[in-house]
Parts: structure tokens; C-alpha cells; sequence
């Protein structure tokens, strides 16, 4: 449960929270938000501030139904703020939410520590060997199809065991490169209908099998706040009393928009589990 970030070794034993930052024009939640430095930077100092062990940069919307992004503006988008960051907050720790081999190569070389990839390698065949390569930590997501049409991909015959299934062949690969930190996350939303999802988390705490730390990204998504008819911007409570569900099935790192409820559902947890 311990992952190397930059030479940085750091316990997943007890549970930490990653800050989501995305840096586009249409993502679900906060899209459009973070287009100038100052705002980018004082998002980043809050989410640091509040206690976050990572920030997750996006440059691509992988919302359902999301517009395709070409590679170039990708890299044009999400390169700069990788460097903004870190010159202004060196301690922190940046994954980069990209499914392109050539985004996380540039990415980790101005200094991001971790590689976040929604098709765990199957969009882009260079992304494993990349990964191994740069000796970085990698969060591998199921998702079936693209943002584009992964909606239409939702025919599970038993969803809690074909994403283990997946999880254990793509794992093969990735050992086999020699990938050494490997988190795994469900990826709730992904190609997953309303029950699916439900049906996931309820049975989250099998995933455990598998020995590799979980991530669960689920923050204001649509099984929160289609469930509760209402919109994203009215899903943080909802998404905490989730997280705490997260944490009690085995989850250890926490992939959010709101810093500082998901600390205090941490914070929560451990003192029961004391």
C-alpha cells in the first residue's frame, strides 16, 4: 500500500484524497471554471490547503457523450499548467487524467508523478510500455467503448464480476511491463448504467481481492444526482454519505471536487475504525 511519487513514498494505508482539476471548456461539474492562472492557482492552494495527497490535472472531458479532443490541443491545454503548478507549489503531487501515451510522457517530464487512465491502455497501445518506462505510478479505470459511446456499452451479465475480469487481464499486462504501482478504479459512470453503478459499489469491497489499492471517483456524478433528482451542483451531500460507503468497502484513495468534506468523511472514518 505504499506508491513512489517522484521518489516520494507514500502510504495508502489510511485513506487520502485526490483533487480534481479540470482544465476544459465542458466538463460535467466545473467545467469552464479554471481557464486563467489565478483561478487555477487558487483552486490548486485551496485543495492543497484542505489536505489533498494529489491533484488530478484533466484536459480532456471524458463526461458521457463528451466532444473528441485532438492530441495537440490536449497537450496545449494541460503541458503549461503542469509547470504553473509545480513552480508555485513544488511539494505537490500531480497525476495526469489522460488515456494518450505521448500526453503522460510530456506531462511526467515537467514533473507530474502519476499517470490516471480512464481505458487502463486500450485506447493507446504505448501507453503501458510508456508507463513502464517512466517508473511512475498508474491508476487503471474500466470503462467499455469511448466517452463518446460508452453509454451504449452497458450489457453486463454479472457487471462485479466481468470488471474484476478485466481488471485481472489488463493487471497481466501491465506486470508484464513491469509496471510496478498499479490502483484500481471501477470507474463508476463508465459505461455503467444507474443500477450497474449501485450494483459496483455495493459489492466494492470484492475488488479487494485483487491487492492493489481502489480508487473511487465518484464526486456529484449523475447515479448521485439522477437518484435524488437534482443537478451536480447540489450533489455534495449525497457524495459524501457515498464516500463514507467507499471508505467502508475498502477504498483508499478518494477522487473529488470538494477537498475539504471528503477529508472530513476521512477524518470520520478513522476515528470509528480507531
Amino acid at each position: 500500500m505504499t506508491i513512489n511519487c517522484n521518489g516520494k513514498l507514500l502510504s495508502l494505508d489510511q485513506p487520502k484524497v485526490m483533487g480534481i482539476l479540470n482544465v476544459t471548456p465542458d466538463s460535467f461539474f466545473d467545467g469552464g471554471k479554471y481557464k486563467d492562472e489565478k483561478s487555477i492557482l487558487n483552486q490548486v492552494e485551496k485543495m492543497l490547503n484542505e489536505g489533498a495527497s494529489f491533484i488530478d490535472i484533466g484536459a480532456y472531458s471524458s463526461r458521457p457523450g463528451a466532444l473528441e479532443v485532438d492530441e495537440a490541443t490536449e497537450l496545449k491545454r494541460i503541458v503549461p499548467i503542469v509547470s504553473l503548478i509545480l513552480k508555485n507549489f513544488s511539494d505537490a503531487i500531480l497525476s495526469i487524467d489522460t488515456f494518450r501515451s505521448n500526453v503522460a510522457k510530456e506531462c511526467i517530464e515537467n514533473g507530474a508523478a502519476i499517470i490516471n487512465d480512464i481505458s487502463a491502455g486500450l485506447q493507446d497501445s504505448n501507453m503501458l510500455p510508456t508507463v513502464a518506462k517512466l517508473h511512475v505510478p498508474y491508476i487503471m479505470m474500466h470503462m467499455r467503448g469511448t466517452p463518446q459511446n460508452m453509454q451504449q456499452k452497458t450489457d453486463y451479465e454479472d457487471v462485479v464480476k466481468e470488471v474484476l475480469s478485466f481488471f485481472s487481464e489488463r493487471l497481466v499486462t501491465a506486470k508484464a511491463l513491469g509496471i510496478k504501482d498499479i490502483i484500481i478504479d471501477p470507474g463508476f459512470g463508465f459505461a455503467k448504467n444507474l443500477h450497474q453503478n449501485y450494483e459496483l459499489l455495493n459489492h466494492m469491497e470484492v475488488m479487494k481481492i485483487i491487492e492493489h489499492p481502489l480508487l473511487a471517483g465518484i464526486s456529484r456524478k449523475s447515479m448521485i444526482y439522477k437518484t435524488l433528482d437534482i443537478t451536480a451542483d447540489l450533489a455534495l451531500n449525497g457524495t459524501t454519505a457515498l464516500h463514507m460507503v467507499c471508505l467502508q468497502k475498502g477504498t483508499k484513495i478518494l477522487r473529488v471536487h470538494d477537498v475539504k468534506e471528503a477529508m472530513e468523511c476521512v477524518k470520520l472514518y478513522e476515528q470509528l475504525n480507531a
